[in-house]
């Protein structure tokens, strides 16, 4: 596990009998998505790192080692597909799940999402309930 964040837990099933320690990074250039993001996801015990670009992203996954990454594709200098190919491009980050956030929900973008790595695609605005169907699905 993580030794750089702080220990958190999520309960991953129905019945509260199981639980694991969590760091994931939200990535979007939205305030509002990435602070809507952290409270859901804070409001059941795991611990949030954010970030407003590819490139702060990759500087915190590096720090954090995130066990679960969701990111915009829609953002300036560095876009979240790129994002996710220097992610999945790296030994280290590989396996670890990221999950793309976007208002874009066209086939083209899914498939694309996939080609560079994408796990995931959890289109904007998303619920709460989804939001952490998908932590469930792929954090563990």
């Amino acid at each position: 596990m993580n030794t750089d964040s702080i220990p958190v837990t999520i309960d991953v099933t129905s019945d509260s009998t199981t639980a694991r320690e969590l760091c994931i990074l939200v990535v979007d250039d939205s305030a509002t998505i990435r602070r809507s993001a952290e409270t859901m996801l804070a409001s059941e015990g795991c611990h949030v790192v954010t970030a407003e670009n590819g490139f702060e992203a990759l500087s915190k996954i590096t720090r954090h080692k995130p066990d679960l990454i969701f990111v915009d594709i829609m953002m300036p200098r560095l876009d979240g597909y790129q994002t996710t190919a220097i992610i999945k491009n790296n030994v280290q980050f590989r396996n670890t799940p990221i999950i793309m956030l976007t208002s874009k929900d066209g086939l083209f973008d899914k498939a694309r999402g996939r080609v560079v790595g994408s796990d995931q695609y959890l289109t904007k605005p998303f619920t709460r309930d989804e939001l952490l169907s998908a932590v469930r699905q792929h954090a563990f």
